[in-house]
C-alpha cells in the first residue's frame, strides 16, 4: 500500500482540501479557508501545516477566536450549509473562546469545524503552559467545555486516530440533519508528530448532501389534515432556506392559497410581495400573521424549530382543537406540538405534498381576508418608515426605511441581537431568499460583524450590510481590523442609543426599572443620572481603519448610506437616533414573551409586572 509521511497537522491540511459536497449535481468544496490565531499550541503544528499546503488551504487571520466562528458560520448560512470554514486555536483561552460561537453554530445547525489545540498527549511535563488541572480527571482539558456544544466531538491522541476523527467529523458537517460544530482536540504534539498515512487518505471524497422523500403514510395522513382545514397556516423556518426550497413554498401557496408566516431564521422563504406572505410571526411578528396564528385550525411547520419566540411562549396558537402537521428534515423537530410528522427535506415534502392535495384551495374568503390584513400592515410599516422631515434625528425603524429605498435584491442584511431583531422581523421587506440574515436561535451580541464578514466572502461582489447597536458593538469590534487587512467592502450601520435599549425596555416591562441598562454616569445612590458617556465609537472605528461617515438626519443618512453602498472598502455609517418617547418608533408586540416576574416584590413596578404576567401565562397550553 502506497504512504505518504506527514506530520498529523500536515495530513489533517491535506484531508480536508480534498473534501467536497454534492447536492441537486453541484459540486461545492466544503472547507473553503481556515481562520486562525497562532499561539504555542498551534503555531508549530497547524500553522507549519499552512504554510506547508498554502496553495492548497487558504488561510485567514482573526482577531479574536470566538469573532472567528462567527465569520466562519456566516460563510456556511450564505453557502446553504454546503461550504464551511474552519477555525484553528491555540491551547488555553484561545480553545475557550470557541465555546460561544460553537454553541452559536450547533443552535442554528450551521457547520463550522474547529481545530483547538489541546495539552500533550504524552505528557512529558505536567503541566504545561495553559493546561488545567483536574485532581480526579488525569484526560480532561478545557476542550472538554466544548463537548456539549459540539454537534461531534473527539479528541485525536494519536496520529492514526486521525483517520476515523476526520471521516467522522466530515460527515457530521455535511449531514442535513445533525450538523453544528464539529471540534477536532488536537494535542500539540500529536499534531507535529510524523506518520505514514495511506494514500486513500487524501483521496478527493464526495459527500452527497441527501434530500430524503416522505413515508407515505405519513405524506397521506399530512394531506388529509389540509384537505379537512378550513384556517390553515404556514410557518416557514429556517429549513427552507437550508433546502432551497423557497421555489416549492410558492409554489405551494400560490396553488394552494395558504397564508405563509415566517419566524426569524425563515424570513425571506417568501418574498415580501408574494400575495400569500403575512410576515414574521410571533413575539416579533405582525398583527397580520399573529392574528391568523390564533384563529388558525392547522399550521403547517416547514423547517422550524418552534421556539418560544415562534410560539409566543405557548400562547399563540389558541384556537380549540387546533392541530399541526410538521415537515422536517429531522424527527426530533417533526413531532414538536404532538404534530403529524412529516419527515423529509423541505423542497421533495413541499412538492410531494403539492402533488398529493391535487389542486386543493382554502376558501376565497379567508384569501380575502388575509390579503387586507396584508394590506393594513403594509400601511403600518410605511408610517413606521416616514421620518417627519429631512432635517430630523432618525427613529430606528426610519434608519431601516431609508435603507429600504436604497437596496435591491444584491443586498443582505446581518443582525443578530437587541432590539433590531423585532423591529427587522417585523418591518423589512424582503426582496431576495437570502437577504434577511439575523442570527436568533442564540441571539448573540458580537455576531455582526464578523458574521459580515463570512457572509462577504460567500458572496462576493454583494452589498452585505453589519446592522448594529451600541451594546453589540461594544461586544466585539475587532474584526473590523480583518475586514480591513482582507478588503472585504462590508458595510456597518452602527445605531447608538446610548444604552441596551432592547433589555432596558424588558427590564421596564418585568420590573426591574432598566437598572443597569443605560451608558451613563452612575449616582452615588446607584441610578444612572445626567448625559450619556462621552464614548465615540465612530472614531473607534475609524481608528480601527475602516472608513466612518457621519450621519445626525435623515438628510444625512440618506447620503451615507448610498455612499457605503457604493463602497469598495469597508465603511461604516455612524447614527444616533432618536428614542421611541420622542419619536414613533415601531409598532408594538402583537405576542407575548415569557419573562418569569419576581413572585414576590416591595416595589410597585415589581407588583404590576407580576399581574400582567399571571394574567399572560394564564393562556399558556400544551398541544396534545
Amino acid at each position: 500500500m502506497s504512504t505518504r509521511r506527514l506530520t498529523t497537522a500536515q495530513a489533517l491540511v491535506a484531508f480536508l482540501a480534498r473534501q467536497y459536497t454534492e447536492r441537486d449535481g453541484r459540486r461545492h468544496r466544503l472547507v473553503g479557508a481556515m481562520w486562525g490565531i497562532f499561539g504555542h499550541g498551534n503555531v508549530a503544528g497547524i500553522g507549519q501545516a499552512l504554510v506547508e499546503h498554502r496553495e492548497d488551504m487558504p488561510f485567514l487571520q482573526g482577531r479574536n477566536e470566538q469573532a472567528m466562528v462567527h465569520a466562519a458560520v456566516g460563510y456556511a448560512r450564505q453557502s446553504n450549509r454546503l461550504s464551511a470554514h474552519a477555525v484553528t486555536t491555540s491551547i488555553g483561552p484561545g480553545a475557550t473562546n470557541l465555546v460561544t460561537g460553537a454553541a452559536l453554530a450547533t443552535v442554528n445547525r450551521l457547520p463550522v469545524l474547529l481545530l483547538p489545540g489541546d495539552t500533550f498527549a504524552t505528557r512529558p511535563a505536567d503541566p504545561v503552559l495553559q493546561q488545567l488541572e483536574v485532581p480526579g480527571a488525569g484526560d480532561v482539558s478545557v476542550n472538554d467545555a466544548l463537548r456539549p456544544v459540539s454537534a461531534y466531538f473527539d479528541r485525536v491522541t494519536r496520529p492514526e486516530a486521525l483517520v476515523p476523527a476526520a471521516l467522522a467529523a466530515v460527515r457530521v458537517l455535511t449531514d442535513p440533519a445533525a450538523t453544528g460544530a464539529v471540534t477536532l482536540a488536537l494535542p500539540q504534539d500529536v499534531q507535529a508528530e510524523a506518520y505514514d498515512w495511506p494514500e486513500e487518505f487524501f483521496a478527493e471524497r464526495v459527500w452527497r448532501v441527501r434530500r430524503p422523500r416522505p413515508d407515505a403514510a405519513e405524506l397521506e395522513a399530512a394531506a388529509r389534515a389540509v384537505r379537512a382545514a378550513e384556517r390553515p397556516l404556514i410557518v416557514a423556518g429556517g429549513g427552507v432556506h437550508h433546502s432551497r426550497a423557497e421555489d416549492a413554498l410558492a409554489r405551494f401557496a400560490g396553488a394552494t392559497g395558504i397564508p405563509v408566516a415566517s419566524t426569524q431564521a425563515g424570513k425571506g422563504s417568501l418574498l415580501h410581495d408574494h400575495p400569500a406572505d403575512v410576515g414574521g410571526i410571533g413575539h416579533t411578528g405582525t398583527a397580520a400573521a399573529d392574528g391568523l396564528a390564533r384563529t388558525a385550525d392547522l399550521v403547517i411547520g416547514v423547517g422550524t424549530r418552534y421556539t418560544d419566540f415562534t410560539t409566543a411562549s405557548s400562547t399563540l396558537f389558541t384556537r380549540p382543537g387546533v392541530r399541526f402537521v410538521n415537515l422536517n428534515i429531522t424527527g426530533f423537530d417533526a413531532h414538536k406540538m404532538a404534530a403529524l410528522p412529516l419527515v423529509a427535506d423541505a423542497r421533495e415534502g413541499l412538492d410531494q405534498l403539492g402533488a398529493a392535495l391535487g389542486g386543493h384551495t382554502v376558501p376565497a374568503p379567508y384569501v380575502q381576508e388575509y390579503a387586507a390584513l396584508r394590506a393594513d400592515w403594509d400601511a403600518r410599516v410605511t408610517a413606521a418608515y416616514t421620518p417627519r422631515g429631512d432635517g430630523a434625528r432618525p427613529t430606528q425603524p426610519q434608519v431601516l426605511g431609508v435603507l429600504d429605498t436604497l437596496v435591491t435584491g444584491d443586498d443582505i442584511l446581518i443582525n443578530a441581537a437587541g432590539s433590531l431583531p423585532g423591529d427587522l422581523h417585523k418591518l423589512w421587506r424582503t426582496r431576495s431568499r437570502d437577504q434577511y440574515h439575523v442570527e436568533y436561535g442564540y441571539s448573540c451580541m458580537g455576531y455582526e460583524i464578523p458574521a459580515a464578514i463570512g457572509t462577504a466572502l460567500a458572496a462576493p461582489g454583494r452589498p452585505v450590510w453589519a446592522l448594529v447597536g451600541d451594546g453589540t458593538y461594544l461586544m466585539n469590534p475587532t474584526e473590523i481590523v480583518t475586514a480591513v487587512q482582507e478588503g472585504v467592502p462590508v458595510k456597518l450601520v452602527v445605531l447608538q442609543n446610548h444604552g441596551y435599549a432592547s433589555i432596558g425596555g424588558l427590564s421596564e416591562a418585568v420590573g426591574a426599572e432598566r437598572y443597569g441598562t443605560a451608558y451613563r454616569h452612575r449616582a452615588p445612590d446607584g441610578t444612572y443620572t445626567g448625559d450619556p458617556l462621552p464614548v465615540d465609537l465612530a472614531a473607534n472605528a475609524a481608528s480601527l481603519g475602516m472608513r466612518v461617515l457621519r450621519a445626525h438626519t435623515i438628510r444625512d443618512l440618506r447620503e451615507a448610506l448610498g455612499a457605503a453602498r457604493a463602497a469598495t472598502v469597508p465603511t461604516c455609517v455612524y447614527v444616533e437616533t432618536a428614542t421611541a418617547d420622542t419619536v414613533s418608533g415601531a409598532p408594538a408586540a402583537e405576542a407575548w414573551w415569557d419573562v418569569p416576574v419576581a413572585e414576590t416584590a416591595t416595589r410597585t413596578a415589581a407588583v404590576e409586572a407580576r399581574e400582567e404576567y399571571d394574567r399572560q401565562v394564564a393562556a399558556r397550553r400544551r398541544h396534545l
